[in-house]
């Protein structure tokens, strides 16, 4: 008989719910370049307040999906899961078909 253990996929799940969100899903999308932004960026692009972008950053960095990096008054952010983006592209292929 299997035997549910609760903790074996909280890290996954906690990844997930993080990503349950469009404008965190669209972040991630943004960092599967590679390269590091600037929240900047993501605050002019997506039209919202710095104070409600650093949140999805901040869920998005608890669930280890990123990391930041500060200089002086600016912040960068880069990818540290690319893992997650072949999922991500597989579910917009399916959304196609």
């Amino acid at each position: 008989m299997l035997k549910f253990d609760k903790n074996c996929c909280r890290h996954e799940a906690e990844v997930f719910k993080a990503l349950g969100h469009p404008t965190r899903l669209w972040i991630v999308k943004q960092l599967a370049d590679g390269q590091e932004h600037c929240v900047c960026e993501f605050v002019e692009a997506v039209g919202i307040r710095f104070a409600t972008m650093s949140q999805h950053l901040a869920i998005l960095k608890n669930a280890g999906l990123i990391i930041d990096d500060k200089r002086g008054k600016q912040v960068f952010y880069r990818l540290t899961c690319p893992c997650i983006l072949p999922v991500i592209q597989c579910l917009g292929e399916k959304r196609q078909e």
